[in-house]
């Protein structure tokens, strides 16, 4: 074998997966979830696109927890929470690339939006009724 018909071949290898890795990334984002598929679509590199996706399971993360569970705590137990819910975000954002979980946290966060608002609505009404 000669160093030119080598070369080529080396080419044709570097051909083969490069048609590989472009098929590859089609079906990979045939497969992400709707947001996520956005994000990795439109931001300038998939490294920024990570760090959103990130940011925003964290910070959906963390307004589901303050509407839904957390209890009035001190300082240094809510920093506690928060560093192991930033850990836990980390998972979830691994999962947020082929499932939906930008979009159910969203529909969780109005959820107990809507929640709080009634609950908030109805506790004034009864201050006020109690003050009449």
């Amino acid at each position: 074998m000669d160093i030119k018909s080598a070369l080529l071949g080396e080419l044709n290898v570097i051909q083969v997966a490069a048609q590989t890795s472009s098929e590859e990334t089609t079906r990979v984002f045939g497969r992400m979830a709707g947001i996520t598929r956005f994000l990795y679509e439109n931001l300038p590199s998939y490294e920024i696109a990570g760090y959103v996706v990130f940011l925003l399971v964290f910070a959906l993360s963390a307004i589901v927890y303050k509407l839904g569970f957390a209890k009035k705590l001190k300082l240094s137990q809510n920093i506690i929470i928060y560093a192991f819910l930033f850990v836990g975000c980390i998972m979830l954002t691994f999962f947020a690339l082929f499932l939906p979980m930008i979009e159910g946290l969203i529909v969780a966060a109005l959820i107990l939006i809507v929640y709080k608002t009634r609950l908030w609505r109805e506790k004034r009404e009864e201050q006020q009724a109690a003050n009449q």
